[in-house]
């Protein structure tokens, strides 16, 4: 394969430890990854931890993201909910101003936004909760891209409210046919093994394929790839997707600053 000239993004989910309890090696994957998506409070993360996930990142010249999510600790943020459309929107404003505060002490600032969890999925295919986190967005800063599904309610949203919309593809997480991520908890859901999942991360980002859970090659639009922080060997992971893609002539760089 000869060089490619093409740029990517690197994200994380980050900043998702709470008080005593510890989720993932922040330090080392923010020395991995291009943009880091710091929880807000609301699925993860509190005000200390969002700190110095802040803090972190300015010093490694990672870009910070908000990553907003449903208000649900017990179940990080990955229960469904039927949140009010005035109620989400008010919640997404509180967590963006919530981090961006945080982020300015620390020298950096929000960039962009990336819902998590069950919102993440919610918003892939219900208008109302999606036009209720755009709004959001689009009220405190129209500047601030959101990160997401292609294909999506939300992408459609972001778009009517004037936002840029930056497409993501999962390195690690498996695909229905539909290009909807496999369930949290059903088979399939999360990828093992360190090259595959490097294999198929360039993969992705020189053809725009990946393999659905039945086998089926489907289609997906990508500008940022995300390796998820808190699996077991995350960091393992995401060093050997940097290596095959810095390998495959695939530059790193994040699509915010």
């Amino acid at each position: 394969m000869g060089i490619v000239n093409r740029v990517i993004d690197l994200n994380s989910d980050l900043g998702e430890s709470f008080g005593a309890w510890r989720m993932g090696d922040d330090e080392a994957m923010l020395s991995v990854v291009s943009s880091a998506n710091v929880a807000c409070g609301f699925h993860a993360g509190d005000a200390s931890v969002m700190l110095a996930a802040c803090t972190t990142a300015a010093r490694n010249g990672v870009t910070v993201g908000a990553h907003v999510s449903y208000r649900d600790l017990a179940g990080f943020g990955r229960r469904a909910m039927d949140v009010p459309s005035r109620e989400l929107y008010a919640d997404v404003l509180y967590q963006l101003a919530a981090l961006d505060g945080i982020a300015r002490v620390a020298g950096t600032r929000v960039a962009y936004v990336k819902p998590h969890g069950a919102l993440y999925n919610r918003i892939v295919s219900d208008d109302e909760q999606a036009d209720a986190v755009a709004t959001a967005v689009a009220d405190f800063d129209p500047a601030l891209p959101l990160l997401g599904l292609a294909g999506s309610s939300i992408s459609r949203r972001a778009r009517a409210r004037d936002l840029a919309f930056v497409h993501e593809a999962f390195v690690d997480r498996g695909y229905l046919p539909d290009g909807s991520l496999v369930p949290r908890g059903r088979p399939g859901d999360l990828l093992s093994g360190d090259d595959a999942i490097a294999a198929r991360a360039v993969d992705l980002v020189l053809t725009g394929r990946v393999a659905a859970a039945d086998g089926t090659v489907i289609e997906v639009q990508v500008d940022s790839l995300c390796v998820h922080g808190d699996t077991s060997g995350a960091v393992g992971m995401a060093h050997a997707v940097r290596s095959a893609l810095t390998a495959a002539g695939i530059r790193i760089e994040a699509f915010a600053r």
